[in-house]
C-alpha cells in the first residue's frame, strides 16, 4: 500500500497536481533519498512510453478506418479476395486485438518490475540511442607490417569474421583488461578489439553489469603485450559543472577525437548513474572514455538524446570501481586488477595528452 501511495505522489508531482508546498517537500525528499528520486526518473520515462504507446494506437485506428472506407467506396480491393493474401488481410484486421493484449501483459509486468526495482537504473529509453554503430565490413586484417611480432613472421592471414557492432573501449590495467559499454558486448560471440596503430587483438568479456551498462573486457592474445603503466587516472568523485571535457573514441575506422562540457551531473531525466555532456557524439563513440582537462577519465560515453543535438550522455566514472570490485569477488584470481587513479597528464596541453593517451583506446568490435 505505501508503494502505491508513493507512486501517486510521484505521479502528481510529474503532472504538476502539487501546491507549492507540497512540491517543495517533495523536491527535498528527493533531494535526500536517492530511492525516490530514481522512482520519479524510471516513472517519468513509463508515463512517456505510455503517451508514445497511445499516440501509436491512434494513428493505427485512424490507418484502419481509412482503409475501411475506401474499401466500402470500392476504390482499392479487399485482400480476402486476393487469394493467397487472405491471410495478410485477417492478420491486418486482427492484429489491433493482438497488440492491445499484448500491450497490457507489458504494461502489468513493467508496473510490478518498476515496484520491485526501483534501484535499477534505466540508461536507454525511447528518446535516448546508444552510440554503437553497425559495421558493414565482413574481415579484420591482421598485418605484421604495421607490427613486427618477431623478425620470422611476415603477413598475419586475414580473419574472415562478419562484425556486427562496433563501439570503442579504453585500457584501465596494463596486463589487458578495458572498459566499455555492456550494451555494446552483449551477446557476443567475437570480440576483437584494435588500437590506433591497426594491431588487433582477440578478447573476452570477463564481467559485464547491464544495470550500470558497464563491461569489462580481458584482451587474450598471445601477440600482446603487457603495458608497465596507464597514463590517465580515473575519477572518483563527480566534475564541475561547465568544465571542459573531451574524447577519444571510433565513429569511423581511425581514431576521433571531440571536446565539448560538462553540462550537468545528472544523466536524462535526472538519472543519478550518468551525467549530461555538451558534445557531439555519433555512433561508434559507446565506451569511449570522457576526459577533464587534468587527463582524468570522468565517465564512459553511452548515449545521446535523439531530439536534441550535442547532448550526449555518460555513466559516471566512479562505477567503475563498483564494478571492479564486484569482479574481485566474483572471481579471486582477478584480485591484482588495479584502476589507475593517479594521472601523468596534468599540466600538458590537449595535444600532448591525446598523444599520450590514444595508445590506450580502443576500437571494440563484435559479432
Amino acid at each position: 500500500m505505501e508503494d502505491v501511495m508513493m507512486l501517486q505522489a510521484v505521479e502528481r508531482y510529474i503532472r504538476g497536481e502539487m501546491t507549492a508546498d507540497e512540491r517543495s517537500y517533495f523536491e527535498n525528499l528527493r533531494k535526500t533519498n536517492p530511492e525516490i528520486d530514481q522512482l520519479v526518473v524510471e516513472h517519468s520515462l513509463f508515463l512517456q512510453q505510455m503517451e508514445d504507446f497511445s499516440e501509436r494506437k491512434n494513428l493505427k485506428a485512424e490507418l484502419h478506418h481509412v482503409h475501411a472506407h475506401l474499401t466500402e467506396k470500392g476504390e482499392i480491393k479487399p485482400a480476402e479476395l486476393v487469394g493467397k493474401a487472405k491471410v495478410v488481410y485477417l492478420w491486418s484486421r486482427y492484429k489491433r486485438v493482438v497488440a492491445i493484449a499484448a500491450s497490457i501483459a507489458i504494461i502489468t509486468t513493467l508496473g510490478v518490475s518498476m515496484l520491485v526495482n526501483t534501484l535499477s537504473p534505466k540508461a536507454d529509453n525511447s528518446k535516448l540511442q546508444d552510440l554503437s554503430r553497425d559495421v558493414n565490413e565482413v574481415k579484420i586484417q591482421q598485418n605484421a607490417q604495421k607490427r613486427e611480432v618477431d623478425n620470422l613472421k611476415n603477413k598475419i592471414a586475414v580473419t574472415q569474421i562478419p562484425f556486427r557492432t562496433a563501439g570503442t573501449g579504453f585500457m584501465i590495467d596494463g596486463k589487458g583488461y578495458l572498459v566499455t559499454n555492456a550494451h555494446i558486448v552483449r551477446n557476443a560471440r567475437n570480440i576483437f578489439v584494435i588500437n590506433n596503430e591497426n594491431d588487433q587483438f582477440r578478447a573476452n568479456v570477463v564481467f559485464t553489469d547491464l544495470n550500470k551498462d558497464i563491461a569489462i573486457l580481458k584482451i587474450d592474445d598471445k601477440d600482446f603485450k603487457s603495458i608497465p603503466s596507464v597514463p590517465y587516472g580515473v575519477r572518483k568523485s563527480s566534475t564541475d559543472v561547465a568544465e571542459p571535457i573531451y574524447t577519444l573514441g571510433f565513429p569511423r575506422n581511425e581514431i576521433v577525437y571531440s571536446e565539448g562540457y560538462l553540462s550537468a551531473k545528472t544523466g536524462f531525466n535526472g538519472d543519478t548513474l550518468s551525467c549530461q555532456l555538451g558534445i557531439a557524439a555519433n555512433p561508434g563513440n559507446s565506451g569511449g572514455p570522457v576526459f577533464n582537462h587534468e587527463g582524468e577519465v570522468i565517465g564512459i560515453l553511452s548515449t545521446k538524446e535523439t531530439e536534441a543535438e550535442g547532448v550526449a550522455f555518460a555513466i559516471q566514472s566512479k562505477y567503475i570501481f563498483n564494478v571492479i570490485e564486484q569482479l574481485k569477488k566474483s572471481d579471486t584470481s582477478f584480485q591484482k586488477v588495479k584502476v589507475p587513479v593517479k594521472t601523468t597528464l596534468a599540466g600538458m596541453n590537449k595535444p600532448q595528452q591525446v598523444k599520450k593517451i590514444e595508445d590506450f583506446v580502443y576500437m571494440v568490435k563484435v559479432n
